[in-house]
């Protein structure tokens, strides 16, 4: 028998999982799709303690946020950067306000802060930003924030869980709650693969399923109310020339509420986000047509060249899985703070939360388990805990690899699956002989990026990277026709000119 099983693989349960097995308690996750399928590899790539969040005054959320971002920068270097953002603004109230707002954002991210944020002048931010437009811009207000490859970040924990001792599983959804005199007891799986059932019995459950949490508490209780109120967030990426330099660009205000940033990445512009309340909570949202106007509308306002949509290389939308408040109508009003529940039969479910939080997230939910399921109390090991990969020498294309990138140049197949994308036939072996990637989305979508970064591109890459895959897993001609069917399908949702 488990000790700790964990329904879900993106942040929330990767995070849940880590901290279990690492306070030595016997551990499983299990994933429907494959780990970050959905919201987790779909955000704007921010580890950031919310600038907006300030300016609504919630200071203990920005807090926490803060502190987790300096952690995160310690333990996953090769997957977090420092970026310095720049507020453009264009009347003195606005550089006095936005200054001294940031300037309380340093002071409270306290021993773990980063670069101070300044004043810059009107050349100093066209030098940096070569691409912003220039009519009426006064000043810049910089200040640093981190990124990270969210994507990246879920196959590393996935890596650091087995590293740990405990068992992570993709395509291995739960199709029903196993209980004993009314308890939960364990999870019925079904190999997605073989088609194969098999229970798994647990001292206690863990429901981590983000959007999905709602579905997976009816499993339990057929009437359980709702308490996940899903906002779509859209994002286009573009060449990387529309803004120029290696800072980004944050829009403090737009009609919806949100902040708008303008993000270099990957050697691409990643512009976003929206903020619409949706009742279809899908697997692969996508970008509606009004959200693609408001994103390049808006920031064609800041960019000396609007971007157009022939120029959209990808333009992809995740679901935040909001907590839900009465009757909150705008989703800039329902809370990205964590509520754990736990059921009359003792299922626990953590609801809310995002990717900077993840680990504090997961702190919370183990402890109250482990509470629950009377296992030994352990404290939390994770707030120190050096990721797989970790190196702080983490340079060039197989950077996110972290120590790992070594095995992968050891491959010897450096040849690229496209010649407008920089990943090669090694990333690729590699992935399904270490990571875990069973499908050709699995590597295309997130173990590299090239469905974000060139979505057509990664469709005319697909037939050579299923070939090596097939190759891998022993899989044959049919297997591969299908493979390169199911994604090119997939991909073309993604084309956003």
């Amino acid at each position: 028998m488990w000790d700790v099983c964990v329904i879900g693989g993106g942040a929330t349960g990767l995070g849940t999982a880590l901290d279990a097995v690492t306070r030595g308690y016997r551990t499983v996750l299990v994933e429907r799709d494959d780990f970050a399928k959905a919201t987790s590899s779909r955000s704007t790539k921010l580890i950031h303690g919310g600038v907006r969040y300030l300016r609504q005054g919630r200071v203990p959320l920005v807090l926490e946020a803060l502190r987790e971002r300096g952690l995160l920068l310690l333990n996953a270097p090769h997957l977090v950067r420092t970026l310095e953002f720049i507020i453009p603004a264009h009347a003195a109230w606005e550089t006095a306000f936005y200054a001294a707002g940031l300037r309380l954002y340093d002071l409270l991210a306290g021993r773990l802060g980063f670069a101070a944020s300044r004043v810059l002048t009107r050349e100093e931010v066209l030098a940096r930003l070569p691409g912003i437009k220039p009519e009426g811009l006064r000043h810049g207000i910089a200040y640093s924030d981190a990124q990270f490859d969210d994507a990246r970040l879920a196959i590393t924990l996935a890596r650091t869980i087995a590293d740990h001792g405990g068992i992570a599983l993709n395509y291995a959804p739960v199709t029903g709650l196993m209980k004993r005199a009314g308890k939960i007891a364990g999870v019925r799986i079904r190999d997605a693969e073989t088609g194969v059932e098999r229970d798994i019995e647990a001292r206690v459950v863990i429901n981590a399923t983000g959007v999905f949490t709602d579905a997976i508490r009816r499993l339990d209780e057929a009437a359980a109310a709702p308490v996940i109120a899903a906002s779509q967030g859209a994002h286009v990426v573009l060449p990387p020339e529309y803004l120029g330099g290696t800072s980004a660009m944050m829009i403090p205000k737009t009609s919806d509420g949100r902040l708008l940033f303008a993000i270099p990445w990957h050697g691409r512009l990643i512009v976003g986000t929206t903020d619409n309340l949706v009742t279809d909570i899908a697997a692969e949202p996508r970008p509606m047509e009004a959200e693609i106007d408001f994103i390049l509308s808006t920031a064609g306002r800041f960019m000396a060249r609007a971007p157009r949509r022939a120029d959209i290389l990808s333009a992809y939308a995740g679901l935040r899985p909001l907590v839900h408040a009465g009757r909150a109508r705008r989703s800039a009003t329902i809370s990205r703070e964590h509520t754990i529940l736990t059921s009359a039969s003792g299922l626990v479910s953590i609801a809310g939360g995002k990717w900077t939080t993840y680990r504090k997230m997961a702190e919370d939910t183990v402890d109250h388990a482990a509470r629950l399921a009377g296992l030994a109390e352990r404290p939390c090991e994770t707030a120190a805990l050096r990721l797989h990969g970790w190196t702080e020498a983490a340079n060039g294309p197989l950077g996110v690899f972290g120590s790992d990138a070594e095995g992968i140049a050891a491959l010897g197949r450096p040849e690229p699956v496209h010649p407008r994308l920089t990943y090669t036939a090694a990333e690729v072996i590699w992935s399904a002989r270490h990571e875990m990637a069973r499908r050709v989305e699995d590597v295309l979508a997130r173990r590299t990026r090239a469905l974000l970064l060139d979505a057509a591109a990664s469709i005319e890459a697909a037939p050579g990277v299923a070939r090596l895959m097939a190759a891998e897993l022993q899989r044959d001609e049919q297997w591969i026709a299908a493979q390169v069917s199911s994604y090119t399908e997939l991909a073309r949702g993604y084309l956003g000119g």
